[in-house]
This record gives structure tokens, C-alpha cells and sequence, in this order.
């Protein structure tokens, strides 16, 4: 069992960090919990491959830094498209 668990977070950080993906995007595509997603890469990781872990975090520091903006140009499409609907 643990030697799934391990695997998970492995293939999940590298995921991440080829992709730069979200945690709700690599929970999206692995078919996971964002919890999951993000325990595996944020605590497991870090004892399974430190340098990967290293990756990931930066890409979600990244992420997190990012994330207003994304929300905000969600909700200008949002909007955008609830006009065009109108039309």
C-alpha cells in the first residue's frame, strides 16, 4: 500500500513540474482529491525526492501568487459570456 502512495506523489509532482499545472488540475487529470494532491506533493514528496520536491514547490508558490488573477479573468469570461448569451 505505501508503495502506491509513494508512487502517487512521485507521478503527481512530476506532472507539476512539467507542466506547471494547478493542484486542482493534476487532481483533475490523476482523478484525486486536491487534498490528496496536495499532502502527497507538499509532505510526502518532501521525504521521497527532495529535489523534485523543490520543483513543485516553487511551481505552486508560483501558483498561489497567480491565483487571484486567474480567478479574476474566470469571472470577466463569466460575465463576458452571460452577455453574449443575452445578444
Amino acid at each position: 500500500m505505501r508503495e502506491n502512495v509513494e508512487h502517487r506523489a512521485i507521478t503527481l509532482g512530476v506532472y507539476i513540474a512539467q507542466t506547471g499545472a494547478t493542484v486542482r488540475r493534476a487532481a483533475e487529470v490523476y482523478s484525486v482529491g486536491k487534498s490528496t494532491v496536495h499532502k502527497d506533493v507538499t509532505e510526502r514528496l518532501r521525504s521521497i525526492d527532495p529535489v523534485l520536491y523543490a520543483q513543485v514547490n516553487t511551481i505552486l508558490q508560483t501558483n498561489k501568487s497567480e491565483r487571484h488573477l486567474r480567478g479574476g479573468e474566470a469571472t470577466r469570461k463569466k460575465y463576458a459570456e452571460l452577455a453574449e448569451a443575452k445578444k
